[in-house]
C-alpha cells in the first residue's frame, strides 16, 4: 500500500478528510461541506489519545509489552504501539490539541479546515487549514494562504508549523522564507508543547510579516520580463544539485550534466512555456512565471513514490521546499540586478 495512510480496521475506515477534493489514491471521507474541527477530527479518524508508558508495561487487554527505551507511546483505542524510543521527557500532544490551535489563530470561524489524516499507525498526523485572507498579484492571480501542521507521536521530529501560500490557478506550493523570516515554526515534544501551541500570535506574526512582504515581491516580480532562454538558465542554477552541475553551466559544458537533471530542467522549462497557468498576464514572459514554473514543477509534474514523499518534499524542508527557496532567492536577485544574477563568475 504505497500511500501509507492509517487504516482503522475498528472504524473501517482510512484516517484522511479532505474538503471537496478527492485526494489521496481515493482513500478516505471527503465533505462537500465545510466542517468545524470536532466533526474533521471524527471523519479523519483521528479521535484517538496517546498514551506514554514504561517499557515493562500490561495493556487493557493483557497484552504485555517490553520496549526499548525507556518509555514508549500507544494508541489507547487499538493498542498500537507508535513509539518505542521515548524518553522521559517526551510529552505527548494530543491530535485534538493540534485542531485547538488551528482554531485559536483566528477564532474559530475563520480557519477553514482543507485536509486532514494519519500515516502508519497513527505516529504520524498531518492538518492543512485555509486562512480567511489572500495575496492578490496582479488583477486576477489571487494566492490562498494556507497553515500546515504535523506532528509525530513516536517522538521522531518536532511538531512543525508552515506557512504555504498555494496559487488558486494551477495549486503550485510557494515556499519562499523572505529576508531572515522563516516559513516554519517548530515545536519540540517538550512539557511546555501544549503551551507553546497556544501561542498563536506567533504564527500569525509569521504570516502577517510574510504576507505583504510576498504580495509585494511577486507583484513586483510579474512586472520585470525575462526572456526564454534567461528562464532556462535560471531553472538550470535554481535546480542544480551541486558545485559541479554549476561549474558544467558556468562553463558551458551543460551536456556533460546527468540525464536525471537535464530532463528535469527540460520538465521544468516546457511547464514554464506550455502550462495553462503560465499564460496569463502576471506569469507569460514575467519573471513570477519563472518562479512559479519552478514551484509547479515539483507540485504538479514531478512523481513522488507517494503522498508522503510529496508531503516531505514540499512542505517539510525536502528537495521541493529547498529548490523553491533558491528559485527564490534567485529571483528577487534577477529583480534586483538583471540578466546578471544568472552569471555564475
Amino acid at each position: 500500500m504505497s500511500h501509507n495512510l492509517n487504516f482503522n480496521e475498528q472504524t473501517g475506515k482510512y484516517s484522511f478528510y479532505s474538503h471537496k477534493e478527492i485526494a489521496w489514491h481515493t482513500y478516505g471521507q471527503v465533505s462537500q461541506e465545510r466542517q468545524n474541527s470536532r466533526q474533521v477530527i471524527i471523519q479523519s479518524q483521528l479521535d484517538f489519545p496517546v498514551s506514554k508508558a514504561p517499557n515493562v508495561f500490561r495493556f487493557p487487554s493483557s497484552k504485555e509489552l517490553i520496549a526499548e527505551n525507556d518509555f514508549f507511546t500507544y494508541r489507547t483505542d487499538t493498542e498500537e504501539v507508535l513509539g518505542r524510543h521515548v524518553t522521559d521527557e517526551y510529552h505527548i500532544v494530543q491530535n485534538v490539541d493540534a485542531f485547538t490551535f488551528f482554531d485559536s489563530i483566528v477564532g474559530g470561524e475563520g480557519i477553514l479546515y482543507e485536509t486532514a489524516g494519519a500515516l502508519g499507525k497513527g505516529e504520524r498526523i498531518f492538518i492543512t487549514a485555509k486562512l480567511p485572507t489572500y495575496i492578490k498579484v496582479g488583477n486576477d492571480d489571487v494566492i490562498e494562504q494556507y497553515l500546515f501542521l504535523t506532528t509525530a507521536h513516536d517522538g521522531s521530529e518536532s511538531i512543525t508549523i508552515a506557512f504555504t501560500p498555494v496559487r488558486i490557478v494551477c495549486n503550485n506550493t510557494l515556499n519562499a522564507a523572505l529576508a531572515n523570516c522563516s516559513n516554519i515554526l517548530k515545536i519540540r515534544h517538550t512539557a511546555n508543547a501544549q503551551a507553546q501551541l497556544k501561542e498563536a500570535h506567533k504564527v500569525m506574526g509569521m504570516v502577517n510579516t510574510l504576507s505583504p512582504l510576498m504580495e509585494q515581491a511577486f507583484n513586483q516580480w510579474a512586472k520585470v520580463s525575462i526572456t526564454d532562454s534567461e528562464v532556462q538558465r535560471l531553472i538550470q542554477i535554481a535546480l542544480a544539485p551541486n558545485k559541479e552541475t554549476l561549474t558544467n553551466i558556468r562553463e558551458g559544458r551543460a551536456d556533460e550534466n546527468s540525464t536525471v537533471f537535464k530532463n528535469q530542467c527540460a520538465n521544468t522549462f516546457s511547464y514554464a512555456m506550455m502550462a495553462d497557468s503560465q499564460q496569463l498576464e502576471t506569469t507569460k514572459g514575467t519573471l513570477f512565471g519563472a518562479f512559479n514554473a519552478v514551484t509547479g514543477y515539483f507540485q504538479n509534474v514531478r512523481t513522488y513514490k507517494d503522498s508522503e514523499e510529496k508531503i516531505n518534499s514540499l512542505l517539510c524542508g525536502g528537495t521541493a521546499q529547498k529548490k523553491a527557496q533558491a528559485t527564490f532567492n534567485l529571483c528577487a536577485s534577477f529583480a534586483k540586478h538583471g540578466a546578471d544574477a544568472l552569471q555564475l563568475n
